[in-house]
């Protein structure tokens, strides 16, 4: 096809100058036929683009279809982050499928225009960084888990080392500095090494205030933190996150294909120890610039790290506060509320806080009790009964004065009111010892299906208990079979016993 140039130089030889067809294809080595389809050209506007010819797409991929279209249409009720990518749904097939024998390409390239029509969405592009051996970048990612089949959303810290791309998870309930220091700790033992330098961004969690000129106020737990270990900690500038692109990087590709589909276990301690197995697997791959593997990379970041510290570092946070008149304390400006006992109200307390757990002790550092610590920015609250119930069996008569008896569930007031007082330290006694025995929730539930059966008194309680928690069945009421005789009912007869009566002279008449 010709250029529009030389097509104008063609029409400008014959119209202007006035030289015939086979002078111009001389002239410009033309064959003549092409000459004159340009002089007799009267349409130059684009070529309409040409239709797209209907045939079969990944035709070999025929038969593994319906698995990809089903799990990227699943991916729509998952997080953005914790979708399957085009490789995560290759490495999904080869495991899950038996004969599987597709290439990645031709999956990767189905994967494109499935995805692209059912999320509509492109993907965004990254620049490559280049650090120093024994320099890592800290952040948080966000991602959703089932704990023994209850489902949470919570974070991950990842630490990710740029110079080896090899890179560490550690998964939480939420994002503090327990969880902070509790995760760089682990990272740290499993590789046996401190890092030279961290990088982090302007979180709450570590940063009070940004200084005029570059300075940052820090807590002081993460002062310590730091000097303890020994590590240089560098801040980005405020809204600066791509100056630590490779965690960034790694949070999304660490999500994609260590926790899709959406991770289900039944400990979290324990699968943080699996996370951090599969860190190690997925360093055996080539680096994505360098021709060598991620690992191999890696041993000259652990060869710029220093040695662990000897003496242990207290991770846990600490804490004194006051228990209020209900005797209780709250974390989380107020948002989260935990229980102590009665006896402790207006007293203070220390708190030991870890990562998943509230620690309650006295003033002499005895633990009182301890809680599932609480995540989240609502109004939520981690009651233990016990002690309540305890106290209340012992003084029943201030239950409804005591403030205990408007936190009680609804159908547990109603229940102790409908019963009679003589019967209400009985109930609170033996409602605290099956608390004791299974938990609050199933001596609510036995309260709930005494007010079915409007029972009101403490031994039928206690059987409503038995019955469902001991696993004895409620007997069906007894059939006779058909073969089994009747009993025959027996007319009696008077006449003998009048007959004896006169024997015995005790006839008598009523005149």
């Amino acid at each position: 096809m010709l250029t529009m140039d030389q097509i104008h130089d063609i029409r400008f030889r014959f119209y202007e100058k006035g030289e015939n067809v086979s002078e111009i294809a001389a002239a410009m080595h033309l064959d003549w036929r092409t000459v004159r389809k340009y002089i007799d050209q009267n349409d130059f506007n684009d070529p309409a683009p040409k239709p797209v010819v209907d045939k079969k797409f990944c035709p070999k991929l025929d038969p593994y279809k319906a698995d990809i279209n089903e799990w990227l249409i699943d991916d729509k009720s998952a997080p953005r982050k914790q979708r399957h990518t085009a490789k995560r749904v290759f490495q999904r097939l080869l495991a899950e499928v038996p004969g599987f024998d597709c290439s990645y390409r031709t999956v990767a390239a189905y994967y494109a225009v499935k995805h692209r029509e059912i999320f509509k969405q492109n993907k965004d592009a990254y620049l490559p960084l280049v650090h120093r051996p024994g320099e890592a970048q800290v952040d948080f990612g966000t991602a959703e888990f089932y704990e023994n089949g209850l489902k949470l959303t919570g974070k991950y810290l990842e630490v990710s080392f740029p110079y080896s791309n090899k890179g560490y998870l550690q998964l939480f309930y939420g994002e503090n500095m327990e969880c902070l220091l509790e995760g760089l700790d682990a990272i740290f033992r499993h590789i046996c090494v401190v890092p030279e330098e961290l990088w982090f961004d302007n979180t709450k969690v570590i940063v009070t205030e940004i200084i005029h000129g570059g300075g940052r106020k820090l807590t002081d737990k993460f002062e310590r933190f730091r000097e303890h270990y020994r590590f240089k900690a560098v801040f980005m500038n405020p809204g600066a996150g791509h100056e630590k692109g490779n965690v960034e990087n790694k949070v999304g590709y660490q999500r994609r294909n260590f926790m899709v589909p959406v991770p289900r276990f039944l400990s979290l301690s324990e699968y943080n120890r699996q996370l951090l197995s599969e860190c190690e697997k997925d360093a055996n791959r080539e680096h994505y610039r360098h021709n060598e593997t991620i690992e191999e990379r890696f041993q000259a970041d652990l060869k710029a790290c220093h040695e662990l510290p000897v003496i242990a570092f207290d991770l846990n946070g600490h804490q004194t506060l006051k228990a209020d008149n209900w005797a209780k304390v709250y974390l989380n400006k107020k948002q989260h509320a935990y229980s102590v006992a009665p006896k402790y109200a207006q007293c203070p307390v220390h708190l030991v806080l870890t990562s998943s757990l509230v620690i309650i002790q006295d003033e002499n550092f005895r633990e009182i009790i301890r809680h599932r610590r609480l995540y989240g920015d609502t109004r939520q609250e981690q009651m233990d009964w016990l002690p309540y119930l305890k106290q209340l069996s012992l003084r029943p008569r201030a239950l409804k004065y005591s403030g205990i008896y408007e936190m009680m569930p609804e159908s547990m007031q109603t229940y102790l009111a409908s019963c009679s007082s003589s019967e209400v330290g009985q109930i609170l006694k033996l409602l605290s010892e099956l608390t004791g025995r299974t938990g609050f929730d199933s001596a609510v539930n036995t309260v709930n299906h005494a007010i079915t059966y409007r029972v009101k008194d403490a031994d039928s309680l206690s059987n409503l208990y038995r019955r469902l928690y001991s696993d004895i069945p409620e007997l069906p009421a007894m059939t006779l079979n058909l073969g089994i005789p009747q009993m025959k009912v027996m007319q009696p007869n008077l006449t003998a016993y009048d007959a004896l009566l006169k024997r015995t002279g005790a006839d008598c008449h009523v005149g």
